[in-house]
């Protein structure tokens, strides 16, 4: 799961290098020889798309360095964490509901892949079977009972 995410963030980063040290510098090259810079369209663009592109570059760096320090050795095996799969009963409708708690990136609605930036993923992160918990999301307030847990390492809790 972290070694996708990291491959392809990697592959960003390389097309993102690709493209500042090789593309935009012969783009902005071609550019300064048309003459006045005051109001040469195709410059200000290779620039701005420069700049971007640097900021993204950090972005992705940063982001692979946080990557790196998740220890998935220390997952907890006792209550929900990073990769759990959580059953819920939602307590308005009785409704059973089954989330995975997931890095930002592998979010994903149509699998029940919530990431655990989100208010759902927030709410069940360190939660045991039995706990009760209110989430407030847009859309009004959930409250619901956790069930069940099945944990990164396979161990099923309830």
């Amino acid at each position: 799961m972290l070694r996708e995410v990291k491959q392809k963030l990697e592959e960003d980063l390389q097309r993102i290098d690709h493209e500042l040290r090789v593309t935009l510098p012969k783009e902005i090259q071609a550019a300064l020889g048309q003459g006045d810079l005051s109001e040469n369209a195709e410059y200000e663009s290779a620039k701005n798309r420069q700049s971007t592109l640097q900021a993204r570059f950090a972005q992705i760096q940063k982001r692979l360095a946080d990557l790196s320090r998740i220890d998935v050795a220390g997952v907890p095996k006792d209550r929900a964490g990073l990769g759990s799969e959580v059953t819920v009963e939602d307590l308005g409708s009785g409704e059973e509901i089954r989330y995975t708690l997931v890095i930002p990136e592998l979010a994903d609605g149509n699998r029940s892949f919530v990431s655990m930036a989100s208010p759902v993923g927030k709410a069940l992160m360190n939660r045991r079977v039995g706990d009760t918990v209110t989430i407030t999301i847009p859309r009004g307030t959930l409250e619901y009972e956790v069930r069940r847990i099945v944990t990164l390492s396979g161990d099923v809790l309830g």
